[in-house]
C-alpha cells in the first residue's frame, strides 16, 4: 500500500467486513456500567430460578475446610430474591463496594503514577530510552518502549505513538510505520513488561475472589505472572520489529507528503530534564535498596513468621506490600524529578497532580461500584460454583482438557476483547466462571489469569472500540489525511497475528517445561 492508494475505495475483504460488523455490534452494546447492572439483574433472576440446585463440592474428598473451619460437603444455589437474600444485598451494599479489592489497589497505585506522569518523569524517560539506542535497533526499541510504557497506561498512547511517527519521519522512513510499531507495543503487547504495573494487582484482585469460590483460603500474589510476562517482552519486540521491517515498511512504500505536513515538534531533552531524571532514578534505587534490606535478611522488617514447612520466615508481608511499594517508588521518583526539573514548585503542585490522576479514575470508580455488586451477587448465589462444577464435568466427559482447552479460552478472551475494551471489566465477568472451572480441572488460578492476559492483549489493536483507537487515527492523519479505520486495521492485523502466534505457543512451552509463572505462580492446582 503506498500513499496514493489510501484515498481509493477498494472492495473490502472478508476480515475487514467482519470487523465492520464487530464495530456495529460493539457500538450497540451498553456501556460497562449498564452492562454490569444488567448482569446483576440476570444473576438475581437465575438465583431465583435455580435456587436449591445442589452439587457435591469438589473439595469434599480432599477434606477442604471453609472459612469457618467446617468441612465442605455440597454447594447449593442460593435464592437472592428471598427475604434473607434481599436483606443481604441491602445491608452489605456499602461494604461490598468499599471492600472491593481492585478499588483500593488501583487508586493507591494511581496516586503514585499520577505524580510520576504529570511531573514529566515518565514522558522524558520514554523519550530518552528511544533516543539513546542505535538506529538499527530503533524499531525494536519503540516496540519494547511501548510495552514498558504500560506502567502508566495513558503515557504510551499520548507520548510514544506520536513520537514513533516523528522518529521514523526524521529518519526518512514512512511515519505510519513508526506509529504502527509504537501502537503494536503499547496495545498489542499489553501486559508484557519487565516492570510491575498497576495491571498486576488489579487483575489479581479479581482472580483471588474467583479462586475462593472453590478454595476459601486461596490467595493470589500480584506478581504471580511476572516471570512469564517479563520473558514475553523480547519475543514480542522481535516479532513487532520483523512485521514492521519485512511487511509494513515495504507495503507502505516511500513516504510522499500530501502538501504541507504539520507535525508537532519533539523538543530535545534539556540538561535540566536529564539531571532531574538521574536524581529520580537515584531515589528509586535507594528505595529499592531499602526494600531489599527489609526483605532479604531472615529477620527483615518485611519477613513474616517462621514457617516450618519451608524452614524460614515467610515472604508474605513483602508480597502484601507490593502495591504500597509501587506507590512509593512512583511517588518519590516523580516528586524528586519534579523538584529538580522545576515542574513541582510546592506541595500544591503535588496535590494537583494526584488530583488529576484521581480525576481520570472517575468512570472506573463508577464501574467498580456496579462490578463489586455483580461479583458479590455471583458469589453469594453460588451460581459460579455450581456452573464451574457442571462445566468442568462436561469438559472432562468430552475429553476437552489440556493445551486445547487453554488455547480455546485465550481465543474466547480475545474475541470478547473485540467488543469490550476494559481489561478489568472483562475479567470481572470471566474470572468467576473460568477460574473455578479450570481449578476443578487441575489448573491454577494464576495460569487461567495468564491465559486471559494473553488473550486480552493481541486483539486490542484490531478493535475500533478501544478508547484510544480514534486517537491513533488522528495521529496517522497528520501524515496521510485519508487514513481511516480500515487503513489502521489493515496495518495492525499482521502484528496481531504475529503476537498471537508467539504468545500462545510460548505459554504452552512454559507449561510443558513446568516453569513458575511468577512469584507464587504455580501452573497446577490441587486442593
Amino acid at each position: 500500500m503506498d500513499n496514493s492508494d489510501t484515498g481509493k475505495k477498494e472492495k473490502k475483504g472478508f476480515f475487514e467486513r467482519a470487523l465492520d460488523k464487530v464495530e456495529v455490534i460493539g457500538n450497540k452494546l451498553p456501556q460497562p456500567v449498564t452492562l454490569f447492572a444488567i448482569l446483576m439483574v440476570v444473576v438475581l433472576l437465575l438465583s431465583w430460578i435455580f435456587g436449591g440446585v445442589t452439587v457435591d463440592h469438589p473439595g469434599k474428598e480432599a477434606g477442604l475446610l471453609d472459612r469457618d473451619g467446617n468441612p465442605v460437603e455440597t454447594i447449593s444455589v442460593i435464592n437472592l430474591l428471598s427475604k434473607d437474600g434481599v436483606q443481604q444485598i441491602l445491608t452489605r451494599m456499602v461494604d461490598t463496594f468499599a471492600q472491593f479489592p481492585p478499588l483500593g489497589l488501583v487508586l493507591v497505585v494511581m496516586l503514585g503514577i499520577g505524580v510520576a506522569e504529570h511531573s514529566g518523569m515518565i514522558a522524558v524517560a520514554l523519550r530518552l530510552f528511544v533516543s539513546k539506542v542505535p538506529k538499527f535497533l530503533i524499531t525494536f526499541s519503540i516496540v519494547v518502549a511501548g510495552m514498558i510504557s504500560s506502567v502508566a497506561a495513558d503515557a504510551g498512547y499520548v507520548v510514544l505513538i506520536p513520537l514513533g511517527g516523528v522518529i521514523f519521519l526524521s529518519m526518512g522512513r514512512h511515519p505510519l510505520a513508526g506509529i504502527a510499531a509504537a501502537f503494536a507495543g503499547v496495545s498489542g503487547g499489553f501486559g508484557a513488561n519487565f516492570l510491575p504495573t498497576g495491571l498486576d494487582p488489579m487483575i489479581a484482585a479479581f482472580t483471588e475472589p474467583a479462586a475462593q469460590i472453590i478454595d476459601p483460603n486461596y490467595t493470589v500474589n500480584p506478581l504471580s505472572n511476572y516471570y512469564l510476562m517479563a520473558a514475553s517482552v523480547p519475543f514480542v519486540g522481535i516479532a513487532g520489529t520483523w512485521i514492521t521491517e519485512r511487511i509494513l515498511v515495504p507495503r507502505l512504500g516511500v513516504y510522499q507528503p500530501e502538501g504541507e505536513v504539520i507535525v508537532e515538534e519533539t523538543n530535545e531533552i534539556t540538561k535540566q530534564e536529564r539531571k532531574a531524571l538521574k536524581w529520580s532514578l537515584f531515589s528509586i534505587v535507594i528505595i529499592l535498596g531499602l526494600v531489599a534490606l527489609a526483605t532479604i535478611p531472615a529477620d527483615g522488617v518485611l519477613r513474616g513468621e517462621f514457617d516450618p514447612e519451608i524452614g524460614k520466615r515467610t515472604m508474605r508481608p513483602f508480597y502484601d506490600s507490593i502495591v504500597p511499594i509501587m506507590f512509593i517508588v512512583f511517588f518519590v521518583g516523580g516528586l524528586v524529578y519534579g523538584m529538580v526539573a522545576k515542574t513541582i514548585k510546592n506541595d500544591k503542585d503535588v496535590s494537583d497532580m494526584t488530583a488529576k490522576a484521581m480525576a481520570t479514575m472517575g468512570l472506573y470508580i463508577v464501574i467498580a461500584f456496579v462490578a463489586a455488586q455483580f461479583v458479590a451477587y455471583f458469589n453469594w448465589s453460588n451460581l459460579g460454583s455450581v456452573l464451574a462444577v457442571k462445566g468442568s464435568d462436561g469438559l472432562k466427559a468430552i475429553g476437552f482438557t489440556g493445551g486445547p482447552l487453554l488455547v480455546a479460552f485465550i481465543i474466547v478472551a480475545s474475541l470478547v476483547n473485540l467488543v469490550m475494551g476494559s481489561a478489568s471489566a472483562k475479567w470481572a465477568i470471566l474470572a468467576p466462571i473460568f477460574v473455578p472451572m479450570l481449578m476443578l480441572m487441575g489448573y491454577s488460578p494464576e495460569l487461567t489469569q495468564a491465559a486471559y492476559r494473553i488473550g486480552d492483549s493481541y486483539s486490542n489493536i484490531l478493535t475500533p472500540l478501544l478508547p484510544y483507537f480514534p486517537i491513533v487515527i488522528v495521529f496517522a492523519q497528520k501524515y496521510v489525511k485519508n487514513v481511516g479505520i480500515g487503513t489502521l486495521i489493515s496495518m495492525m492485523l499482521p502484528y496481531a497475528i504475529a503476537f498471537m502466534v508467539i504468545r500462545i505457543p510460548m505459554l504452552l512451552v512454559w507449561i510443558w517445561l513446568g516453569l513458575p509463572l511468577g512469584i507464587e505462580g504455580p501452573i497446577y492446582y490441587s486442593p
